[in-house]
Order: C-alpha cells, then structure tokens, then sequence
C-alpha cells in the first residue's frame, strides 16, 4: 500500500501530537499463553484507541487537498469519531458524528468533549453511515468514510513502532472492523519485508470481514450485534477487502464469551483496561494458543474505551448484552 518513506513521513506527523505508545511482553500473560505475548498498547494514546492516528494524518491531508471545506460529518460507534472530532476542532473545523441509536453513552460523551456535533441514527453503524454520507453535500460538510489511504497511512504508524521496537514476531493479531487497523499492520509489514503473520479477529457475531476474505468477495450479513463494538460491521469495505483478505494469513472468530473473558484476563494478568475489540486479539491468540507454543506474538490492544456497566458486568464473570 505505502513505501516505507511514505509510512515514515506519517509516522513523524504522527509524533508530533502524540508519543509512540509503548509495548510489553507480559511475564503473567506469557505464562499463561506458553509463548513470548507482546502487547501493543494502543490503550494508551490520548483517545484511548488506534483511531487517533488517522484522524492525525486524515485532517493534515484535507487541510491540503480540501482546503475549502468548513468541517466534516462521519459515523462511528465512537474511536473513529473521537479521533476525527480531536482533529478537525483542532484546526476550527466543524466535526458532525453521526452513530446508531443506543450507542454507548460514555464514548458518545468522550466525542462531544473532543467537540463533536452528535447526531443518532438508524439501528446499527451501516446505516448511521449511510445517513452521515447521504446528507455530506447538502451540508457542505466533507464525508470522511470509515477507510481512506489516508486513515490507515497514520494508523499504520502503531505498526511501524511496533515491528520496530519488539523482536522479530512470528504472528501479530488484530481485530478488524472496517479494515484500517489491519491493513495499517500489513502495510507496515510489508514495508518492512518482514515474514510475520497477521491473524485477522472478528466477532462470530459480525463475521463479513471473515466471510468476504474466504470468499473472495463482499458477503454483507444480515446483522452485527456483538458487545464489541468496534468490530460490529454488516457490510465489508472492498477496498479494505482488497488488503487484508490476501494480506492475512487468516481470519479468526471469537465468541462473546471468548471476548469478555479475554478482559478479564487483561485486567488480572497485567491490570489494563480493554474494550471488546480491543481484547479481540488476545481472545484469538488464546484459541489459537495450541499452534503458538514458543513462539513470539503480539497482539493489539487497539482500545480501552468501555463503559461502566458493561465492564461491572464483565468483571463480575458475565457478558453483556450487545
């Protein structure tokens, strides 16, 4: 997708507003996986999650090539729309946000402090986005899709600090939801020419990405709940598709139960908080933990956005509800 002066570049735009999160290998998770488990703790950005990265490069891009243009107007079921409401007020644009009914409240409340102008619609993230697109012109608003080159240049930033800064890792695991976070991870890869694996991770619950890869094509579902939602998709973004599905060596399923048990473990082996995509990969790893013995892996920790109610829950031993 990118070379790796083009990766560089927006990793130094990158760095300018935030430092490189850092990455662990966990003694108490390692014991537990019976391989060598790097975390990349994109937890601990100022958003909270690996979206901010794109939000970085995407408004310095706009600023550039869409100078006119007064704000922009996304949807999101949040880390997308914090991350573009902190860049876009940042340089005094206007940043609408539009995301489904019944939408977590804490991260609704988190975009309007970064600035965002929140708008609920429709039932699920496909048709908060198709809204958010559909009425962009009439508004004067530029709509600023959930993929973009641009979006997944400064997201592949957490990749290129990751590759670089943990020991040559056999396989990398990543929760995918519309696609930039994995394909910000092969891009880095293959920039790098490195021979690490990356592992896609859905939820059995919203498995287009998974189904579309292995089919070779967009196979929308019929619905996504899942608790996690940042991974809560029915519809697949080709051009996403078009990396990540002959980018990735596979693409795994997880279970709610896998997912909030996955949070659990983050808490009690290394007390940090996850959201249900960003504990994803490590659910995944933990199936997967038979065919990794003794190797090197990392996982992204992509966010730690949950609510209250909802982590009470799962602490408690429950999962919740989508």
């Amino acid at each position: 997708m990118f070379t790796l002066p083009e990766l560089e570049a927006a990793a130094r735009l990158v760095h300018r507003q935030m430092e490189p999160t850092p990455q662990y290998a966990w003694p108490a998770l390692s014991d537990r996986i019976g391989a060598e488990v790097w975390v990349k703790h994109e937890n601990h950005g100022p958003t909270g999650a690996f979206k901010v990265r794109g939000g970085i490069t995407f408004m310095d891009w706009l600023a550039r090539e869409h100078p006119g243009y007064g704000g922009i107007i996304t949807a999101t079921r949040g880390n997308h729309g914090q991350s573009q409401a902190r860049a876009a007020t940042a340089m005094g644009l206007r940043a609408v946000v539009y995301v489904p009914h019944g939408n977590s409240t804490e991260k609704n409340a988190a975009m309007r402090a970064f600035g965002a102008e929140l708008r609920e619609h429709g039932a699920d993230f496909d048709e908060a986005r198709q809204e958010a697109m559909r009425v962009a012109e009439a508004e004067g608003l530029y709509p600023v899709p959930p993929f973009h080159p641009e979006l997944v240049r400064g997201v592949a930033s957490y990749a290129l600090e990751f590759f670089r800064a943990a020991p040559r890792l056999h396989t990398v695991y990543v929760p995918i939801g519309c696609g930039s976070g994995i394909c910000g991870v092969i891009a880095a890869r293959d920039a790098l020419r490195l021979p690490t694996q990356i592992v896609g991770v859905v939820s059995d619950r919203a498995q287009t990405a998974k189904l579309s890869a292995e089919a070779g094509r967009p196979i929308p579902t019929d619905s996504a709940r899942t608790f996690a939602d940042g991974m809560a998709v029915r519809v697949p973004v080709e051009a996403a598709l078009a990396v990540y599905g002959p980018g990735a060596a596979r693409i795994v399923a997880v279970s709610e139960d896998e997912i909030a048990e996955a949070i659990r473990i983050y808490f009690t082996d290394i007390h940090n908080l996850a959201e249900g995509a960003g504990a994803a990969a490590l659910a995944a790893l933990i199936q997967e933990r038979g065919q990794m013995q003794g190797r090197k892996v990392g996982v992204i920790l992509s966010g730690g956005n949950i609510d209250t109610g909802p982590y009470r829950s799962i602490l408690a031993g429950g999962t919740p509800a989508p």
